[in-house]
């Protein structure tokens, strides 16, 4: 069953731990900026501290392809939950309960070691076990559990549990739920993959193919850029659009009923784009509905609740719709993989330090231009990104182009 709809059979616990980890991992997504705010922090050093932790995914991302060849899947994956366990645990018990900013940096920083080397590792195992003919739907799986665990069931959890047990507690009970989402993955996931066998030398050349890469594939670095876009409203967002939102009449809770409005779409899409890209061609699926489409709905999401004074229901039907577009750069992830030829890993370290970095380069853009140009003029800075990664992606020639482009060289 599983195999037929494209989720790798031996992987499927897998993807079940995915999903819950991401749920513990992303429950405080959409209100800690704004819970901040209120009990004393300025809008810059709220941002600033999702810009520490972005920093801190951004390593774990870039680490987590070449680690798991270099050390295997589940150790890798297992580094992530002790990193989480023990950054959440600092964060909460003497930063978050005490507002201290310099602890709650250093114990984010932490804590953002962990879920990177944990989910983005296991999609980079999910990359070597799938035939490339359902990568794309392969990938979209991987992020329908992701997404799913982390904006939607997070959100919609932290909706009703901090009414039940206050923002504390909440946060607290985020290790129950990684840790769960641990065993599944871990224990009940019986696949083994199989590391190289490599010496120390190897192991740290292993690791440096993540950089060099880079120069010698360009068509690998544009798309970790394109990666990097396609989440800058994801991790921005937050950072500024509660405070828009409760401006016209939208209180924090329901704001977090809409945040997994928005990306129940995106899990929706998820798998409806990853067929899309097998099918319509992974570049115009980027293009056309990923970076287009994004810039259109990202403008639309902040305007809708001043035309509309605040309507749930248009609110809701427009982020939905972003969401969903969201999900049409599925494919950048079996682009990438592909023209990076034998190079696999290497190249998903790169997308995955492109997702990592977008988790600092959204709230340092809310960060360096809030004060300058508002919240409407960082929303028109992520719209003008995704249109430009539209025409980035249409630059990036995958082995089948070049093949059609040399027969018709051939052939005149």
């Amino acid at each position: 069953m599983l195999q037929k709809i494209g989720i790798p059979k031996q992987l499927g616990w897998g993807f079940l731990g995915v999903l819950i980890f991401m749920m513990g991992d992303g429950l405080e997504q959409g209100w800690l900026s704004p819970f901040l705010i209120e009990n004393g922090l300025t809008v810059q050093q709220s941002a600033s501290i999702f810009t520490v932790y972005g920093i801190s995914l951004a390593i774990a991302s870039w680490f987590s392809g070449v680690c798991l060849e270099a050390f295997g899947a589940k150790r890798t994956m297992f580094m992530g939950l002790l990193f989480y366990i023990i950054g959440t645990a600092g964060f909460i018990a003497f930063g978050f309960e005490q507002l201290n900013l310099p602890v709650m940096y250093i114990t984010y920083v932490i804590k953002g070691l962990g879920y990177p080397l944990f989910a983005y590792s296991f999609l980079t195992w999910v990359i070597y076990r799938t035939p490339q003919k359902k990568l794309s739907t392969a990938v979209g799986w991987f992020w329908i559990a992701y997404c799913c665990g982390m904006f939607v069931f997070g959100a919609w959890y932290s909706s009703y549990a901090i009414k039940a047990f206050g923002y504390i507690n909440t946060l607290w009970s985020s290790i129950f739920w990684v840790c769960l989402g641990a065993f599944f993955a871990l224990v009940m996931n019986r696949d083994r993959f199989e590391k190289k066998k490599v010496s120390k030398e190897d192991t740290a050349n292993e690791l440096l193919k993540g950089v060099t890469i880079l120069v010698k594939n360009p068509r690998v670095l544009t798309g970790g850029v394109i990666r990097i876009i396609n989440s800058i409203g994801t991790y921005g967002f937050p950072v500024f659009l509660p405070m828009h939102m409760a401006q016209h009449g939208i209180s924090t809770n329901v704001w977090l009923q809409i945040w997994g409005t928005i990306f129940l779409g995106n899990i929706l899409f998820n798998l409806i784009f990853g067929i899309i890209g097998d099918k319509f061609g992974w570049k115009n699926t980027v293009i056309w509905f990923g970076g287009v489409g994004c810039g259109i709905f990202t403008v639309l999401l902040y305007y809708t609740p001043v035309l509309f004074s605040g309507n749930l229901l248009i609110v809701s039907i427009v982020g939905f719709i972003w969401g969903g577009l969201l999900a049409g750069y599925v494919p950048i992830g079996a682009i990438v993989p592909t023209v990076a030829g034998k190079d696999k890993g290497a190249a998903m370290s790169v997308l995955n330090l492109a997702a990592g970095l977008s988790a600092f380069v959204g709230p340092a853009l809310a960060w360096m231009f809030i004060g300058l140009v508002g919240a409407e003029g960082v929303v028109w800075i992520f719209a003008a990104l995704y249109f430009a990664s539209a025409v980035m992606t249409k630059f990036i020639q995958v082995p089948e182009e070049k093949a059609i482009k040399a027969a018709s060289k051939y052939a005149s």
